[in-house]
Formats: structure tokens, C-alpha cells, sequence
């Protein structure tokens, strides 16, 4: 015990003398506490000649040796160069520097994958939590190390002004309140990221903008395809025509609800059915492909008779999209058959599958084309990559960057644009025309996300 004591004594005097921050001394002794301080003495002999040479020097008048952080971390390599390699170290940033989120709403997605995500996330932390049940928030702030201090009700909500560790409110509610808690959020001085859709119509799209712009805060809406890495390749290869030019787009998502009456089911609340919940999936990531903005839209829409789901919204949607490079993209979504989050993209010399494409994990894309007059499929392998804490990461990097967000507000209103066209199209039995954002490539999109989160 002497001697524990002793070595631990020597080397908190070395550390003193070399300006070991105090957060660092405290790792240390709790490392000795909990992870034996036998293996610890044992080192005392290697470590004290070193650390009293690093204090004679500095005793010299030598500057310190600049802070190494995890970019500078380097190992050798565990694979042979034939082998697919792992990809560098997640490189995240000390917690200090992380930009602080606010998440309102503690429904199904934040609780099984929003929370979870910043786990994995470089940029970014949880500091503070909105909902309207008391005894779940204070189990889920104490699971994540949020002070009870920075848990709000929704009729409290604007007090997130006073705290200074949000800099981000990430809105997690029922379509209808996206509108109402984005505009109240840019009052209290915050920046707003906001699952999608973004709204139940274009004015409320249109609202939500111009509080943000009145605040001077950023607004980004949750298109987290946008920000997955088989999905961006898949944009990559379509944009640099590695297939030749698109012609045919398929795209599809469905999936059967329960019967729960849950708020999708309610049309004031969702303000529609499968179209704006699962369709918009079809819609925006053809948009996103393509660069592209459509010229028209023809649309069909039905709902399975005394089915209790659908008496307030629509069941199942089917619509074509006609683009000006003539490329017709035919999507399909549904809320009562069985699970499919799939696409084509047809081109020229060959075809790039995304099967499934839209889930939270599990990506798989496949690659079908003929080189050499032989058919050959190639599927390529991408590790998972937790597609919430890539687009929340991108939302912090803008915000400390003071970058416009990849998939801003502008964005999102043009989706809702392009909904509102579907329904139209379903109700008169006819093709609609499209002028907003034609002709230009990317028309509503801000900064790309930094090669790191691709």
C-alpha cells in the first residue's frame, strides 16, 4: 500500500510540474480506483524517468508539446492491402466543444434512435429535453445526463431562451406542431432542425422560414437520406452518368399500420396520410438523385373501404413525376401492405438498385450492369453509418460554421409544393404543371455535408 501511495504521491507531482490539467488528474486516479493499481505501479519505473526528463526540459525554458487530439492518433493497420480496410477513427470532438441540442418530443423515434444517435455522433450532444409526460422525461434525462434543471413542458418550452447550453432545438413532434414549436423556437433565439415533413401546407412551410430568417437562425429539415452514404453514392453515379443518362426512376414505400388509431391516422394532426409520412421518402429523394425539379405530376390515390385507418387519410398514392431532362420517375406508397422501401434507377448501361433504401440501418445497394457484353451485379459493402447522427452532426457543423444547412427550410417547402400538386392531380384526374425551381440543379439545397459525414 506504501508504495501505491507513494508512486501515485510521485507522479501527481510530476504532473503538476508539467501542467497536467486537472480534469486529466482526475481520469488518472479514478483509472488507478478502477482498473488495479498494480498494473499502474508496475509502469512507475518506464513512466518517471520520461516524465522527469519532459520537466527538465521545461524546467529549460522549452515550450510544451502542442496537445496531440484523435486526427493524430495513428495505428498500424490490422488489414492486408488486398483486403476492404475499416476507415479511419470516429475523430469526434471533446465534449466541451459539442454544440448543444435541444430534442422536443419523446415519441417512438427519439426514444429508439434520435437519443441513441448521439452515441455516435462527433459534433454534437443532448442538453436538454421538451415533453409533456414528467416520469418519462426524467427516466430518459437521466439515461442521457441531462440535468433535471434543463427539462421543459411544452407550456414552458419558450424558457429554452435562458439556457445557454442549447444552441439547437430538434423538433420531434406530430406533423401539425412542426409549424407552431419551429416559429416559437426561433423566438427564444435558437436554431431549428425539424423532422419531416416540414409542414401541413405551404404557408405554414412558408411561415416557419420567415421566423427563422426574422431571428436570424438556421432552419434544416431532417432529410436524413440525403445525408446516408449508399444514397449519396447512388446521387454520385447518377450525376456523373456513370451508367450513361437516367431515363426511368421506380420508387417505392410502403408498410402496414396498426390498427392503434395513433396521431398519423388523424388528418388534422398529419395532415395526410401515407403521401406525406412514408411517399415523401419517394418524392425528395428523387429530387435528390436527380438534382432535378419536376414539370408535372399526375397522380391516383386510394383507401380500402371500412378500413377504421383511412376514414380521415389516404391509404395508398401513386404518382409520376416528369423532369426536364425527360426522365420519368414512377413512385408508389401505401400504409396497408406488407413492408417494401425500395428504388430503381434505370440508365442507360445500367441499373443502380437501392433494396432497402429508406430504413433507419440495413442499407444494401446493387449495381446491375453488362462491361465486356457479360452481365454483372456487384453489391457494394458500406458499414452502417447512423444516419441521425449524420445529419445532426451536419446541423452543428452550420451552425458553428455559419453555413446554410444541405436540406434547409426551402427545401422542405418545396416538397410540401410538390405534395399539394399530388393531391390536386388525385382530385381533378389530371396532370398538374410545375414551374417553381425548374431549370436550375439543386435549386433549394445549401451546403453539401463535408466528405467526414459522407
Amino acid at each position: 500500500m506504501f508504495q501505491e501511495t507513494s508512486a501515485a504521491t510521485t507522479l501527481d507531482q510530476v504532473a503538476l510540474t508539467l501542467s497536467e490539467p486537472t480534469a486529466c488528474d482526475t481520469s488518472r486516479r479514478q483509472f488507478i480506483n478502477n482498473a488495479g493499481r498494480g498494473l499502474l505501479a508496475a509502469g512507475i519505473a518506464t513512466a518517471l524517468p520520461l516524465a522527469a526528463a519532459e520537466a527538465a526540459d521545461l524546467g529549460n525554458g522549452a515550450a510544451p508539446a502542442p496537445p496531440t487530439g484523435p486526427l493524430d492518433i495513428k495505428l498500424p493497420p490490422l488489414e492486408a492491402p488486398t483486403d476492404p480496410k475499416a476507415g479511419p477513427f470516429p475523430n469526434p470532438d471533446a465534449p466541451d466543444q459539442r454544440v448543444g441540442f435541444a430534442i422536443v418530443g419523446l415519441g417512438h423515434l427519439t426514444l429508439a434512435e434520435i437519443l441513441p444517435a448521439f452515441g455516435q455522433a462527433k459534433h454534437c450532444k443532448p442538453v436538454a429535453l421538451v415533453s409533456g409526460d414528467a416520469d418519462k422525461m426524467a427516466k430518459a434525462a437521466k439515461q442521457y445526463g441531462i440535468k433535471p434543471s434543463s427539462c421543459y413542458s411544452y407550456q414552458n418550452y419558450d424558457k429554452l431562451k435562458d439556457n445557454p447550453e442549447v444552441q439547437v432545438i430538434y423538433i420531434v413532434l406530430p406533423n401539425s406542431m412542426h409549424h407552431e414549436y419551429t416559429i416559437r423556437g426561433a423566438k427564444a433565439g435558437k436554431h431549428i432542425l425539424c423532422e419531416k415533413p416540414m409542414a401541413n401546407s405551404v404557408k405554414e412551410c412558408e411561415e416557419m422560414i420567415a421566423a427563422c430568417e426574422k431571428a436570424g437562425k438556421k432552419l434544416m429539415i431532417a432529410y436524413r437520406i440525403q445525408y446516408e452514404p449508399l444514397n449519396r453514392a447512388a446521387q454520385k453515379m447518377v450525376r456523373d452518368k456513370t451508367y450513361g443518362k437516367t431515363k426511368l426512376i421506380q420508387m417505392m414505400n410502403c408498410q402496414n399500420q396498426a390498427h392503434d388509431q395513433q396521431w398519423r391516422h388523424k388528418k388534422a394532426l398529419a395532415g395526410g396520410g401515407s403521401l406525406p409520412d412514408v411517399g415523401l421518402y419517394c418524392l425528395n429523394t428523387t429530387r435528390f438523385l436527380l438534382g432535378e425539379e419536376p414539370t408535372e405530376v399526375s397522380a391516383q390515390i386510394y383507401s380500402t373501404p371500412g378500413d377504421d385507418r383511412f376514414k380521415e387519410i389516404e391509404e395508398n398514392v401513386s404518382f409520376t413525376l416528369r423532369f426536364p431532362s425527360g426522365v420519368i420517375a414512377q413512385c408508389m406508397t401505401g400504409y396497408g401492405s406488407f413492408n417494401n422501401k425500395s428504388y430503381a434507377v434505370h440508365a442507360e448501361t445500367g441499373t443502380i438498385k437501392m433494396d432497402p433504401a429508406f430504413p433507419y440501418k440495413g442499407l444494401k445497394q446493387e449495381l446491375v450492369h453488362a462491361p465486356n457484353g457479360k452481365q454483372m451485379i456487384e453489391q457494394p459493402s458500406n458499414p452502417d453509418k447512423q444516419q441521425f447522427a449524420l445529419e445532426m452532426d451536419h446541423m452543428a457543423e452550420c451552425v458553428r460554421d455559419n453555413k446554410k444547412p444541405y436540406t434547409p427550410g426551402e427545401e422542405g417547402l418545396q416538397d410540401q409544393r410538390i405534395m399539394e400538386a399530388i393531391y390536386q392531380s388525385a382530385k381533378e384526374n389530371k396532370p398538374v404543371k410545375l414551374t417553381t425551381g425548374v431549370g436550375k440543379t439543386d435549386a433549394f439545397r445549401g451546403t453539401p455535408p463535408t466528405e467526414e459525414q459522407a
